[in-house]
């Protein structure tokens, strides 16, 4: 089986945990099943981590590749590894031209016949089991031929007003589509019920050579690489409006396993096993609490009722459960900079910043390293706190370990590498200290 799945947004709504690299499909909140009675951090995973095992478990040969943005592929690396394949956008440019890209990286890139069929979805359900047994269906429906198009149309539980609605002309299991409805007001929504209708939760299926026929019709380009090179002058349209509205012959598949959209806190906590993840506590009189703490201080509550707190390093929320879907607005309006980030090689996390200085602790990940950069505006201080393993500064390989610390002046090359898991407290001393402030070199080890 062949998937995309579709990686984007910011997930401002799940602030202060998610930032604008790190999105809400990154947060480790969900309890790993060997990880049972572990209070421990690497007994978590995230969305993406648990979309991906349970793809692998449904179809231990699915080909899995993740259509995102740039500044999700470092956290993807971190937590997949090498094992998922990576379309990467340039910019974003809406689904439609990110399906294309993914679709036209699966054939050129990866060596897919145009005669296999794909299945797209989001990287962020909350599903179990079944939904992927039903996604390898409907691969199989795609496979054979259908329809152009086969959509996963849910079961819906209560009348919507955050999904579209696909009305079909039966109520068989797979039936032909009679029509699609816009997100529609809760009256309405149970007026497409009582049709038959289900949500439209953006899951379908269809043949490579499908999708980049239709491509070829509505964007000049000869394969990836030509994609790819021009993919900033593509216009913004969504798949829906560029394909679906356009399409004839499409075929529904009907779902009604559990399906949940964690967009906001109050969502997100009714799927948390557990009311308490970090160094937090509750007393017996609170009721429906939920508290995430990643800082390295306790949080104590007490008498509250149908509350979520969250404490990071970009803040710190409390916040009564149905008022936390109205977040974004305050969000937007905080200006602040990216207090913690992972890479591909491991994880960062601002301490402190001064006007002339900032202090991070970093993690790199066994056998894992940073680029070899040099900044022109700062000078850096490592002081190894955890770990062992090599610096490479202007050619000039050493050993590291605990209580060593390394200086390095500004336009100096520099790079550490983890032969364990490695640990640094790095100070950034400087008039202008800026994230663009970094010139990256070639290693040859």
């Amino acid at each position: 089986m062949n998937i995309i799945l579709l990686s984007g947004g910011s997930g401002k709504r799940l602030w202060p945990l998610s930032n604008d690299i790190r999105s809400k499909q990154f947060i480790k909140i969900f309890k790993k099943p060997e990880g049972a009675g572990d209070k421990n951090t690497d007994a978590y995973e995230s969305m993406v981590q648990r979309v991906y095992r349970q793809i692998k478990s449904a179809d231990k040969d699915a080909t899995v590749t993740i259509a995102t943005g740039k500044s999700q592929v470092s956290a993807i690396r971190n937590q997949l590894s090498d094992d998922v394949g990576i379309s990467v956008e340039p910019c974003r440019r809406d689904t439609f031209p990110a399906i294309v890209l993914a679709t036209a990286y699966l054939h050129d890139v990866k060596g897919i016949s145009k005669d296999e069929a794909v299945v797209v979805c989001p990287v962020d359900p909350y599903v179990n089991e079944d939904y992927f047994v039903a996604l390898k269906q409907l691969w199989e429906l795609a496979r054979k031929g259908t329809a152009n198009l086969v959509l996963m149309g849910i079961d819906p539980t209560y009348p919507s007003e955050k999904y579209g609605y696909i009305i079909p002309e039966t109520k068989d299991a797979v039936a032909k589509v009679s029509t699609f409805k816009e997100k529609p007001d809760a009256v309405t929504a149970q007026q497409y019920i009582e049709q038959g209708g289900l949500w439209n939760g953006g899951v379908f299926a269809y043949k490579l050579s499908y999708v980049l026929e239709r491509a070829h019709q509505l964007i000049d380009f000869t394969d990836y690489a030509d994609l790819f090179s021009k993919y900033d002058t593509l216009t913004k349209i969504s798949f829906d409006y560029a394909v679906v509205e356009h399409e004839p012959d499409i075929a529904v598949m009907r779902f009604d396993g559990e399906w949940k959209d964690l967009g906001t806190w109050n969502t997100l906590t009714e799927a948390m096993e557990e009311n308490v993840i970090g160094d937090a506590r509750l007393n017996d009189t609170c009721r429906n609490v939920h508290i995430i703490n990643e800082l390295g201080m306790p949080v104590l509550a007490m008498g509250l009722q149908d509350v979520v707190i969250s404490a990071s390093s970009e803040g710190i929320l409390v916040s009564d459960k149905e008022q936390s879907s109205y977040i974004k607005p305050f969000v937007d309006a905080i200006d602040q900079q990216i207090m913690f980030a992972e890479k591909s090689w491991g994880s960062f996390r601002v301490l402190d910043v001064e006007e002339n200085s900032m202090t991070i602790k970093v993690t790199l990940n066994p056998g894992h390293k940073m680029n070899y950069h040099s900044h022109e505006k700062r000078d850096e201080v490592w002081t190894i706190i955890s770990g062992r393993g090599k610096t490479i500064v202007d050619g000039m390989e050493q050993p590291v370990q605990v209580g060593d610390v390394i200086t390095m002046q500004a336009g100096c090359k520099h790079t550490v590498i983890a032969d364990t898991k490695l640990q640094l407290i790095e100070v950034q001393l400087g008039n202008e200290i800026s994230v663009s402030d970094k010139k990256k070199y070639e290693l040859e080890l």
